[in-house]
Order: C-alpha cells, then sequence, then structure tokens
C-alpha cells in the first residue's frame, strides 16, 4: 500500500523562505557625518535598534510566510520584529543568524555618512579587516553552520528565517552544498526573500 497524502507531507523537507528585515528607525543616510569611532558607536546602536515605525508588510512575503512550520530569526529586534510581522508568530531567535559585522577602517581626520561607512567597513571587512570583532572566515563558518541549522529545522516543514541583508547573501553557497536550490532570489532590499527548495539526498 502507498504512502498516504498526510505521511508524503511529514516526509517532505523545507521549502525555507529567508528574508531580509524590514526598513530599521536609524537612517543610515541621515547625517551627521561621523568619524570612525563614532560611526562604530552608531552601528551598535543600529544592531539594538528597532524597525521604523508605520511600515507595510508587503503582501507577497506575509503570504508567502502564512503556513511555515517553523519560524525562525537572528536575536537583532529588527529581524525579530520582522518575523513577527510577516508572520504573526514570534519566532525562536538565534545568534548564528546575526549580521556579519561593519568593523570601519580608522581612517585619521575623515567623516562620512553612515551610508558611506557602510560600504568602506564592507569592503575592509572582505580584505580582512575586523578590528576586534569577527572576521570574514569566522563569519564565512558561521553561516555553514546557519545553513545546517536552516536544514535540520526543514526536516519538520516549511520554515521562515528573518535575518539580513549580507548576511542573507552569505548563507546562498552554504545553502547549495547542502542540496538547496534557491528558486526565487527577490534580491536584497529591505523585506525582500529568497525561497529554498531541496534538490538533495533525502
Amino acid at each position: 500500500m502507498g504512502s498516504s497524502t498526510s505521511d508524503q507531507k511529514t516526509s517532505r523537507r523545507g521549502p525555507i523562505i529567508v528574508s531580509r528585515h524590514g526598513r530599521p528607525a536609524l537612517d543610515r543616510s541621515a547625517g551627521p557625518r561621523l568619524d570612525w569611532r563614532q560611526y562604530r558607536d552608531w552601528w551598535n546602536r543600529y544592531e539594538i535598534g528597532s524597525l521604523a515605525p508605520g511600515q507595510p508588510v508587503p503582501d507577497n512575503l506575509k503570504d508567502a510566510v502564512a503556513d511555515a512550520d517553523i519560524v525562525l530569526s537572528s536575536t537583532a529586534p529588527r529581524a525579530v520584529e520582522t518575523a513577527i510581522l510577516a508572520s504573526g508568530r514570534e519566532p525562536e531567535q538565534y545568534e548564528v543568524f546575526c549580521e556579519a559585522p561593519l568593523p570601519p577602517p580608522r581612517f585619521k581626520n575623515r567623516k562620512y555618512l553612515p551610508k558611506t561607512w557602510n560600504v568602506l567597513a564592507r569592503t575592509a571587512w572582505l580584505y580582512g579587516h575586523s578590528l576586534d570583532g569577527e572576521s570574514n572566515r569566522e563569519a564565512r563558518a558561521r553561516a555553514s553552520r546557519a545553513a545546517q541549522h536552516l536544514h535540520e529545522a526543514a526536516a519538520g516543514g516549511k520554515v521562515y528565517l528573518a535575518a539580513h541583508g549580507w548576511f542573507n547573501r552569505m548563507l546562498r553557497p552554504a545553502m547549495a552544498k547542502l542540496g538547496w536550490v534557491c528558486v526565487r532570489d527577490g534580491g536584497d532590499k529591505y523585506w525582500s526573500y529568497r525561497v529554498y527548495e531541496y534538490r538533495g539526498k533525502s
């Protein structure tokens, strides 16, 4: 006798939906211009900050995650709030999904807007600059652990993760190594999301 429809559903792995958080309250385009130390303080405030109030959740994201069996997020408030607004549920929170750090290069007598420091810091980080924080190599290893976490969670059904722009990019190759194919790539804007389907061996 063949398997029932319910048996097939419980044996299916995934899919996995990974979104970026919504627009934060702290505006990276706003002034004043900051030196590298002030930008480091700005980034620390950004990491513990909430979403800007009053922004709508895109209907396509809400529809995509409405039937998620498992809801996850990083521990950053902006990601936790995104998961709640998109899914209507409190997520399980894990540091493994947090954003890759943005350590500013120690330029003397230079001041830039936060959005400019973001670019400078990410570029420097990719080339090995980390101040006293997580390095690019360490973050890539963490992305592999995060992908494994998602892979294991997806054995329980459909998974929704609310996380971060750059780290979500870092997840893509790690997910591919585990047999996951990105079948929808919505990019890296606020509220955007990717959908992964499992094409590996069960």
